[in-house]
């Protein structure tokens, strides 16, 4: 269960395979802390995997699920990026890359093959990933005036 202090994130790296119709689709699923992580983790992917047709993406990061981006690489808008966004949020999971690794089989799959392809590849992707539940522990540095440090003696006294 999620409550206000925690969130939905991949303990550790995983991978998926999906094919159909002689195209290949590779899916990784990788914790990520933040934008500047997501940006090295996709260089290397682009190198690693230079001879792919597409490597298409989404992220989501923060505690409040609001930075998130996706893209299609190539493939026709709206078939590939966004259907794995998708599925980050179907699976209510932040501070997550997922990358679907297309190598061309071929044969075109057209819009709705497309679709599910990717969707397959990311639901499977996540539905095999180690998901765990982690606490929001922010530190915060206080700084006040030494005349409100005897502000309240009853305030001292409780026990929090």
């Amino acid at each position: 269960m999620v409550s206000n202090d925690t969130y939905r994130t991949i303990d550790e790296i995983s991978t998926w395979t999906y094919k159909e119709k002689s195209s290949k689709f590779l899916g990784i699923a990788l914790p990520v802390s933040g934008e500047d992580d997501v940006n090295e983790q996709l260089k290397i992917i682009k190198k690693d995997y230079y001879d792919a047709n597409h490597r298409c993406f989404a992220y989501r990061l923060g505690f409040g699920k609001e930075n998130f981006r996706y893209s299609d690489d190539g493939e026709p808008s709206g078939t590939a990026g966004k259907t794995i966004y998708g599925q980050l949020i179907s699976f209510d999971l932040t501070n997550i890359l997922i990358v679907v690794i297309r190598y061309f089989g071929g044969t075109k799959l057209g819009v709705s093959g497309l679709i599910n392809a990717y969707k397959t590849t990311a639901r499977e992707l996540l539905g095999g990933s180690k998901i765990i539940i982690k606490t929001i522990n922010d530190l915060y540095d206080l700084e006040f005036p030494f005349e409100f440090e005897h502000c309240n003696e009853n305030f001292k006294r409780r026990q929090y």
